[in-house]
């Protein structure tokens, strides 16, 4: 049926990538010639030229209940090409308690991307979330490597039936049975989207261990790395992907816990709340409207006033003391946060790219 078979894909930690493996192998186990290519910030896809005949999948993880930014960028640049197949595979934070593997919420990480590509022209003949291990570090620690084993066999055998199904010709929508409580939590995709991201990329710093190294910003798959006064800096493209923190070989990149706290605190409650009660009088304006003038102090100031806040924590992070008290008030420093680590050999990549 298919003539060869494309998928793009990002990762951050390599749970993507391990998907895009499975699907690719079977397809060449089939005798489908199979290509993965790697989604990065500002390349341009080059499909035009490629026949009705193939197959192409995205395999990406979910960040904020959502598409990460650098993969709708790369669909919103997607030629526009009447008839072509395509499916979503889309990674999503998968745990296990006990022998109960649980679920992870997609939002709106296959509803965006599966639109853009209908209004494109595309054929959608699947979208499957798959439950690979949560990784997100900064709010729990990585799972067990027993438990990350566990979890990659079941989904291992999820994403082969998919496979089989998608090259037997058949179509598979299993995302949609999550499409309510999806729905439900729309309006937090849209709020991390528009606004959480870029607060979330400056909860990382890099304490007195880091040596220098480069190695994260080499790896930083969207680049939101760079050095700033010999350390570490993140900016705001940063899509906290987790690549950094779980790939430092020193154990480095901690997430401010305490700091970040007290600075959202300032930022979400403190600022807005004491200057509307100050303008806020008897019958005015202001005090009819106190709700709505708090979210817009925090939406017009909070990004700038973390974006501050951040470049004074990072400035004074070059005194031991300050570094010192990073550490220990950060949860990221204690022995039993573990980080979280792919199982490499899923990540062998032994297809062309």
């Amino acid at each position: 049926m298919y003539s060869n078979l494309i998928i793009y894909y990002f990762t951050g930690t390599g749970n993507a990538l391990a998907v895009a493996n499975w699907i690719a192998g079977y397809f060449s186990k089939k005798g489908i010639p199979s290509q993965i290519i790697k989604i990065e910030k500002n390349k341009i896809p080059e499909i035009d030229a490629i026949s009705e005949s193939t197959l192409i999948g995205f395999c990406y993880p979910t960040h904020g209940f959502n598409a990460p930014p650098v993969v709708l960028d790369f669909l919103r640049k997607l030629p526009r090409r009447k008839g072509i197949k395509v499916f979503l595979a889309n990674t999503r934070a998968g745990m296990k308690i006990s022998k109960i593997f649980t679920p992870g919420l997609s939002g709106l990480a296959q509803i965006c991307p599966a639109l853009m590509l209908w209004l494109k022209g595309y054929k959608i003949i699947g979208f499957r979330p798959v439950d690979l291990p949560s990784n997100w570090i900064s709010l729990h620690p990585g799972l067990r490597q027993k438990v990350v084993f566990s979890i990659f066999l079941r989904c291992e055998r999820i994403v082969k039936r998919f496979s089989e199904k998608i090259y037997s010709g058949k179509k598979v929508y299993r995302g949609l049975f999550d499409l309510p409580l999806d729905l439900v939590v729309s309006p937090v995709s849209l709020g991390y989207f528009f606004y959480g991201r870029f607060a979330l990329g400056k909860t990382f710093i890099a304490n007195h261990k880091c040596n220098s190294c480069g190695l994260c910003i080499k790896q930083c798959p969207v680049g939101a790395i760079g050095f700033k006064q010999g350390r570490p800096f993140w900016s705001s493209k940063c899509e906290s992907c987790m690549q950094c923190m779980n790939s430092c070989p020193k154990r480095a990149i901690e997430t401010a816990h305490l700091l970040t706290a007290l600075l959202w605190w300032l930022v979400f409650s403190l600022i807005p709340v004491t200057i509307t009660s100050y303008l806020a009088h008897d019958g005015n304006f202001f005090s009819q409207h106190y709700t709505l003038i708090v979210w817009i102090i925090i939406f017009t100031f909070g990004l700038p006033v973390i974006f501050r806040g951040y470049k004074i924590f990072h400035f004074l992070m070059k005194y031991k003391f300050f570094s010192s008290l990073i550490v220990y008030t950060s949860l990221t420093r204690f022995k039993f946060w573990r980080r979280y680590y792919a199982p490499k050999k899923y990540l062998k990549q032994s297809h062309s790219s």
